[in-house]
């Protein structure tokens, strides 16, 4: 990735950790909201990649999408600049 497409997937990818960890979020919704047929900005595909965020689903409830560590640490490190 060239250095301004990085700069604007970590732009975009803060918006969808900061949008993930206001409140909680299903699937569907983080989908509906986040995924991109654009080749150029995969944010929900590079958050994922990049261990960022997860899917859980528990027995009969639909899945829910959460930070993980390192999407939190991703948070508090560039919510810090």
């Amino acid at each position: 990735m060239t250095s301004q497409l990085t700069s604007d997937v970590d732009s975009l990818l803060l918006d969808l950790l900061e949008w993930v960890a206001k409140e909680p979020r299903t699937y569907r919704q983080t989908m509906d909201a986040w995924r991109t047929s654009c080749p150029r900005l995969p944010v929900w595909e590079e958050a994922v990649d990049r261990g960022l965020v997860v899917r859980d689903r528990a027995f009969g409830a639909p899945a829910v999408v959460a930070l993980t560590p390192a999407g939190q640490s991703f948070l508090t490190a560039r919510r810090k600049r």
